[in-house]
């Protein structure tokens, strides 16, 4: 079963909602910017970081970024792939919230985590509108020292 949050994008209401509902968790954390995952992430990072009044830091998949990059490898469910990130977007000591639509396995995550933290950045907490417990993904980051905030989870199949 594919999960997929462009419906919710399409209606005003459940878009707001979502996005209220995500900032809430953050709204008296210092929090220097909000990274967002390609590509569903960006949608809901850029409004967040507008929401907490911060930068946002798009993390792009290979080659889709001008200027200098740093890289990421990472496995997918069905093979590899790269993550960049501008090699000057980060700060030392930033505390940046990583905000993606959905937490599977967590490699995604885990290599958006990897660049933020190659820069100096400090990734206080990842948020994400769906978790699918089945997969692992929340366990993974939480192991890795992390917290994960979903909205909803979708058991099973």
């Amino acid at each position: 079963m594919f999960r997929d949050v462009t419906t919710l994008f399409l209606n005003a209401h459940g878009l707001k909602a979502a996005i209220d509902e995500m900032v809430k968790p953050y709204r008296n954390l210092k929090i220097h910017k909000v990274a967002g995952l390609e590509a569903r992430g960006f949608i809901l990072g850029g409004a967040i970081a507008d929401r907490l009044s911060v930068g946002f830091v798009p993390i792009r998949k290979a080659g889709k970024l001008p200027g200098n990059v740093i890289s990421q490898d990472y496995e997918l469910e069905y093979g590899q792939a790269t993550l960049e990130l501008h090699d000057d977007c980060i700060e030392a000591s930033d505390k940046i919230l990583l905000v993606d639509d959905l937490l599977a396995t967590g490699g995604t995550a885990e290599a958006g985590i990897k660049l933020i933290e190659k820069l100096g950045g400090e990734v206080i907490s990842c948020s994400f509108i769906i978790d699918l417990p089945e997969l692992g993904g929340r366990k993974h980051l939480e192991q890795m020292g992390f917290e994960v905030n979903a909205l909803c989870d979708f058991e099973g199949d």
